[in-house]
């Protein structure tokens, strides 16, 4: 079959290679034929040219976009990883496991909001935005709903063991989108179980061409409020962020609306690994019971080989610092953010205390997701300096037969600050000389801002804060690996709290 998809391929680009060539010619010759007339012919000539360039422009670009779906057709005839059963729910131990010390070094994940974001979002930060009114089909109910409907099932085969759990994509126009929905297909379990929504917005046909290529695969869902965004004048440049925090308030009031438990949020730009769907199986549960945790997230911020330790792949921390990029929220927590939802920055609005509520998420050692996207609503901003060498898990870990319940609060806590706070101090001058003498894990304290963002800047680790919070952080302690050694960079062992003012 390859050669066969090779020969296709190829013949496609040729003829799209013609096409172009044709396309040109037309434009540099005159309507008989002749080479182009010097400058001083008529305008009336020349105009006549434009309006037939112009024409023969349109008609390429038409011809271009069946192109795009010719070759994505082609591309995705792939051979596609067989489906295996549903996996059901494990049940967390009642116990904790006592003697479960938990290793700490988590690493961050990189969102590309400007650095400003937070300053010049002051004005829009916790206002509600209106979500977007939703068009009626023919039948009278919104299309969206319609299109919703085919799930009926919450759970397969009505048993709470086997949760069905919706990925939602969030796509605008990107057309390599198609990059994040073949590892999503690629990977997934049942289909059944894990249903995937992308939800567009930005109206783009070949974005839009490009989902609807995978037919069955995935549903596609469209966020109908295309109409401009009032936006503060001084906030102008940051009017995307307006659309994006608008576009996900109407997606997610959609898809839960169906009555679904849980989602899972995947942006557009994200690859995952293979053990994505197996990570967010297996940690359902603890969300569910813990309601000190809000979110499970499959990132890791300072998640760059050389901070993380690469052989811990089913090593898993609390965070107080809301991670995102592939994430998964309840209904419960929906029904809180829904009626207080921004209109604008939602991200660094869900991170602010009157959301948190000192609660935290779940996130890897090693992430289960990575991003491609250099180009966004940002502008690239940090992916060439840090999110581009986010190293993503290669291997398939089994959290659902995993005794994860050293991540329950009354557990995690008491074992993760006995071991930062008997790991012997070094200065961060002994650690970068290579001086410290033990190879078990130690710790670097702080008691400043400077001297955290000192230490940060130093070992390679974000050196930002989000309301206070450090990224990765919990009770303020950092964990990471440098040189081969687990690190904690921690604050006093009397630790009040995190400060508004180190944002």
């Amino acid at each position: 079959m390859r050669p066969r998809k090779t020969i296709l391929l190829v013949g496609v680009l040729v003829i799209w290679v013609l096409m172009t060539y044709l396309a040109f010619m037309r434009s540099v010759r005159g309507t008989d034929g002749s080479r182009p007339r010097p400058a001083f012919a008529s305008n009336k000539l020349m105009l006549e040219k434009v309006q037939d360039f112009e024409q023969n422009l349109k008609s390429f670009a038409d011809s271009r976009q069946n192109l795009y779906r010719d070759i994505i057709n082609i591309l995705r005839r792939t051979d596609k990883v067989s489906s295996v059963p549903a996996q059901p729910i494990p049940a967390v131990p009642s116990q904790e496991s006592p003697g479960l010390v938990v290793q700490e070094a988590e690493v961050p994940k990189e969102r590309q909001a400007p650095p400003v974001e937070e300053e010049d979002g002051k004005g829009v930060l916790g206002v509600p935005a209106p979500l977007a009114p939703i068009p009626e089909a023919e039948d009278g109910r919104p299309e969206v709903e319609r299109v919703l409907s085919k799930f009926q099932q919450r759970y397969l085969n009505n048993d709470p063991a086997f949760p069905v759990i919706p990925v939602v994509v969030f796509a605008c126009n990107r057309i390599s989108v198609n990059k994040c929905l073949d590892d999503l297909i690629r990977y997934r379990p049942s289909a059944e179980q894990f249903p995937i929504i992308v939800s567009q917005d930005c109206d783009d046909e070949a974005t839009r061409n490009t989902i609807l290529s995978y037919r069955d695969e995935v549903t596609l869902i469209q966020q109908p409020d295309q109409s401009d965004i009032p936006v503060p004048p001084k906030e102008k440049k940051y009017k995307g962020y307006y659309k994006i925090s608008r576009h996900y308030g109407w997606a997610l009031r959609a898809v839960f609306g169906q009555g679904f438990d849980s989602v899972i949020l995947v942006e557009d730009d994200l690859s995952v690994a293979p053990d994505f769907y197996e990570y967010f199986l297996g940690t359902y549960p603890i969300l569910k019971r813990d309601k000190s945790l809000w979110c499970v997230s499959a990132w890791n911020d300072n998640g760059k080989e050389g901070l993380i330790d690469t052989t811990a792949h089913d090593l898993l921390y609390r965070s107080d610092f809301f991670p995102g990029l592939g994430w998964m929220m309840t209904k419960d927590l929906w029904d809180e953010l829904e009626p207080k939802w921004p209109k604008a920055f939602w991200d660094d609005w869900i991170r602010q205390p009157e959301q948190r509520k000192e609660r935290a998420c779940i996130r890897p050692e090693l992430p289960r997701t990575r991003t491609f996207g250099k180009i966004g609503v940002s502008n690239g901003l940090f992916f060439d300096k840090h999110l581009k060498f986010i190293k993503l898990s290669e291997e398939f870990v089994s959290f659902t037969k995993t005794n994860l319940s050293y991540l329950v609060k009354s557990a995690y806590d008491d074992a993760f600050l006995k071991t930062v706070y008997q790991s012997p101090v070094v200065t961060l001058d002994e650690l970068k000389r290579g001086m410290v003498m033990t190879r078990e894990p130690i710790r670097i304290a702080y008691h400043t801002k400077e001297q955290y963002k000192r230490a940060t800047k130093n070992l390679g680790l974000m050196d930002d804060f989000k309301s206070g919070v450090p990224r990765t952080a919990y009770r303020g302690v950092v964990s990471f690996f440098y040189n081969g050694q687990r690190v904690y960079l921690a604050p006093s062992a009397n630790w009040k709290g995190y400060d508004l003012t180190w944002s």
